[in-house]
């Protein structure tokens, strides 16, 4: 079958295939909740290099990431080209329209991982994202607080942020910045956040990055803003039975909204009566000296430096021993 995108053709194929067997929901069904959110979802993927987490055989499947651009993308979707950390590169697809979405949503994407920067300059993000990640112990309402504290920190630096849902229990909130900073530079600005939110919540809020050390607390995992590093997007659907999404949320409903509400079913119904919540976002543009002022604050006489990074990372100038603090006694234990 073919569906229609903004005036553009899109053929759909195995549009019956079920991809969310406890709910009955086919590739059809999420194709059409995503033209029912399109401006939503082009909003947020709009020339950015995206990552296509792919279920070719629904949600109960096998799943991979799509980081090159499929052999068969259409001509009337622009790709860029991105560095990873490896120096390596690859050319990925940047929407520009509705139709790219359904696109590849024919592939069995149901995830779209953009980017936080645009097809125009791949070295100097746009966005500062924050993960709110609930560890064991922790859910939805530790993150809401934490997220309340995060807002009062980003006021207090002039900075405003937009939540969403991941589409679990945690929460996101991005920062529209000015493209002007590097990765290194606007990572160093999220762990600045975290520690700040840390400081206030110790109890709550943790920027620990080996699991050991976390305890009943929410992560703010500063590692989602390294280079190839990325967020679900807001209005992606999320791999659960239930078929839930990621939904762009008002400070003001963040206490009351439950994550599990927002799914293919539901968030048209949403998006139909209040459009996307999110769409002052691409109007503004904050500037991140405050921010990492404040890191400087943080490392002077003495203070905590650099944090790890993912373990694929080359070692990275000024960062810590990437060692389980576990392990580095266990050897310190065994050399004496």
């Amino acid at each position: 079958m073919e569906l229609e995108a903004a005036g553009r053709a899109v053929r759909l194929s195995s549009p019956d295939k079920i991809y969310f067997p406890e709910k009955g929901y086919t590739k059809r069904d999420v194709a059409e909740y995503f033209l029912a959110v399109g401006p939503g979802i082009l909003r947020a993927l709009r020339n950015r290099p995206t990552t296509l987490q792919r279920f070719v055989d629904g949600v109960e499947g096998e799943f991979f990431y799509q980081k090159r651009a499929p052999k068969n993308l259409p001509e009337w979707i622009p790709t860029t080209e991105i560095s990873f950390p490896s120096g390596r590169s690859a050319r990925e697809m940047c929407p520009t329209e509705v139709a790219a979405v359904i696109w590849a949503a024919n592939l069995g994407t149901l995830t779209f991982h953009p980017w936080p920067v645009r097809g125009g300059d791949t070295d100097h993000p746009d966005e500062l994202r924050i993960d709110l990640d609930p560890q064991p112990g922790t859910d939805y309402s530790d993150a809401v607080r934490a997220a309340h504290e995060l807002r009062a920190v980003l006021d207090e630096h002039g900075l405003r942020g937009w939540p969403k849902t991941s589409g679990g229990r945690g929460m996101h909130v991005f920062v529209p910045i000015e493209a002007r900073w590097t990765f290194t530079e606007v990572r160093r600005a999220a762990i600045a956040v975290g520690r700040e939110l840390e400081s206030r919540m110790p109890d709550r809020v943790t920027t620990a990055w080996w699991k050991e050390e976390r305890g009943e607390r929410i992560f703010v995992d500063y590692n989602q803003t390294a280079r190839d590093r990325t967020i679900a997007s807001a209005y992606s659907v999320r791999p659960r039975p239930h078929a839930p999404v990621s939904a762009p949320l008002r400070w003001d409903e963040i206490d009351d909204a439950e994550p599990r509400d927002f799914d293919i079913r539901t968030m048209p119904v949403r998006y139909a009566e209040l459009g996307d919540v999110h769409e002052d976002m691409d109007q503004e543009a904050f500037r991140l000296d405050s921010l990492l002022e404040l890191a400087d604050r943080h490392e002077s006489d003495g203070g905590p430096g650099d944090l790890p990074y993912p373990p694929e990372y080359p070692k990275m100038p000024g960062e810590p021993k990437r060692v389980q603090p576990s392990r580095a006694r266990h050897d310190e234990d065994s050399e004496a």
